[in-house]
């Protein structure tokens, strides 16, 4: 409203917008999942395959993520207590598995752990047998590689929020390593590991190409699977409607329980020195480097035999891959740029209205999994309309969707700071709607916008979920392409098309957040 010539706040743009984007975030979980649920078959119950598959979703997704956790701790210590070339490159590339699509990982995890790849062929000359990657263990291997990373970031962050003055003052008070561990990295632990414990539990009870392309039987489906294979398979809408209501129901109640244990810690505050330990020993030191050269090794190796086992295949892939890669870019960028549309939507009625409770309705994605939206979406299209001809548009709607919270994280803390800094500044020039956007908010906001962009484009790029349930032969992605190269035991294309997939993900995060940062400041 405008007092004394000026207008306080950019009324239309903050509010309609975020409105209608929040509107839609509703219907698009909610209504889906109404639905599930009128479809859903609950008079006939569950068969033994469907709790088999509920034990196993949930007892993969505990193991996965009590074991990347574990194994993240001492890397983590390591990375906190050791300073050498290449530790700065080294925590980057932790996240980079974030952003890698879950297909090429897969195919590199096989090239490492399969059948045929290195560690089997070590075995044989040495007269063993070789491994099989397939099955509950697959699964799990795969969901560690994915989030130990994660888990060593958030635990490292963790072990970094220590002040360095307590760690003198231990020193000062004569304190062992046993002191030290028990008063001052313990607490932290106990206050860290179960917000970590749950993300990833999370992340893992909603993998769904995982499970497609290293699980399978009896033993190694999880609910997504079987959701997946009751429609493409034997077609029960019925079936796969209810293990969807069951998928969200889990989904949610992990998310609530994740948001009320992820509980900051409260290592009081310091001068931010630099750490220095004095309880240190030649066993430590050695016990670091162990751990700090495995992790990498495990996190390099099959991204390394993806890139070399690939590269030589590139040009002489099909033109049907080609074609699929052209259809992921255009289902990434109208993604991306869908995602960042949402965001700013929401995050311009957050910051300036207030309204807290619409930036919660923005992380509702987190609960209701892909498959479950698609599910949703098939079931309302179907009547009507052929659901292939709208495979890549709903592809690109429910990635978007699934983006929208990891946009949120960067946008809405960044458009504060703006509001904070220049608001009051915006409002005396009488700034305000699409000339605030682009004066104000776009030039100050490059860098979070751009991070957000490739963020979405890069997990659009290499998704293998709801494409899965609507494409046909002739409308079908990039990963999806890839899948069924394996699939057809084409393990020389699917190598080189993997290399393509990755290549196209990396750069699409790259131009986004680059051009984000380039002259951000200026």
């Amino acid at each position: 409203m405008a007092q004394s010539g000026r207008i306080s706040r950019p009324a239309w743009l903050s509010h309609w917008p975020g409105l209608v984007a929040a509107l839609l975030l509703v219907v698009l979980v909610f209504g889906t999942l109404l639905a599930v649920a009128l479809r859903a078959e609950g008079g006939r119950g569950l068969g033994p395959a469907d709790w088999a598959a509920i034990r196993f979703t949930l007892w993969q997704a505990v193991l996965s993520a009590g074991v990347s956790v574990v194994l993240a701790i001492p890397v983590a210590r390591a990375l906190a207590r050791r300073s050498f070339t290449g530790r700065t490159a080294l925590v980057t590339l932790l996240g980079a598995p974030f952003i890698l699509p879950i297909i090429v990982v897969v195919l590199g995890l096989i090239a490492v752990f399969g059948n045929k790849g290195i560690i089997s062929i070590t075995l044989s000359v040495f007269g063993f047998e070789p491994i099989s990657i397939y099955g509950y263990h697959g699964v799990i291997l795969a969901h560690v590689f994915f989030n130990l990373p994660l888990a060593t970031r958030l635990i490292l962050q963790g072990w970094l929020s220590i002040p360095a003055e307590r760690f003198r003052l231990a020193a000062s008070l004569g304190m062992g390593p046993t002191d030290i561990a028990r008063l001052l990295e313990r607490p932290m632990l106990r206050e860290v590991i179960p917000g970590a414990f749950l993300v990833i539990f999370l992340i893992c009870l909603t993998s769904f190409a995982v499970a497609l392309t290293l699980g399978g039987g009896p033993r190694a489906t999880t609910v997504e699977l079987a959701i997946y294979e009751a429609f493409k398979f034997d077609f029960n809408l019925g079936r796969a409607a209810l293990l969807a209501l069951i998928q969200f129901a889990m989904g949610a109640g992990g998310a609530l329980i994740a948001f009320r244990i992820a509980m900051p810690g409260d290592m009081g505050t310091g001068l931010d020195r630099a750490v220095q330990r004095w309880d240190d020993s030649p066993i430590q030191r050695v016990m670091d480097v162990v751990f700090i050269t495995l992790a990498s090794l495990f996190l390099l190796l099959p991204l390394m035999m993806v890139v070399l086992n690939g590269v030589p295949g590139l040009l002489s892939l099909p033109p049907s891959v080609f074609q699929a890669a052209i259809r992921s870019l255009v289902v990434a960028l109208g993604s991306a740029f869908l995602t960042l549309t949402l965001a700013m939507s929401i995050a311009a009625l957050v910051v300036q209205r207030g309204a807290w409770l619409v930036e919660g309705l923005g992380y509702l994605t987190i609960a209701a999994s892909p498959l479950v939206v698609g599910t949703g979406l098939f079931l309302i299209l179907f009547p009507f309309v052929k659901p292939s001809d709208l495979a890549l548009p709903v592809t690109a709607l429910v990635n978007a969707a699934m983006s929208l919270p990891f946009a949120l994280r960067a946008l809405v803390p960044a458009l504060t700071s703006v509001e904070r800094d220049y608001g009051a500044l915006a409002d005396g020039l009488g700034l305000h709607g699409l000339t605030r956007v682009r004066l104000l908010w776009l030039p100050r906001m490059r860098q979070p916008i751009g991070f957000a962009l490739g963020l979405a484009a890069a997990l659009s790029m290499g998704d293998l979920g709801v494409i899965a349930m609507f494409a046909d032969s002739q409308g079908v992605t990039l990963p999806l392409q890839l899948y069924r190269l394996m699939g057809a035991y084409r393990m020389e294309d699917a190598a080189a098309a993997a290399v393509l997939l990755l290549g196209l993900s990396l750069l699409l995060f790259w131009i986004f957040d680059r051009g984000g940062r380039v002259n951000a400041d200026t």
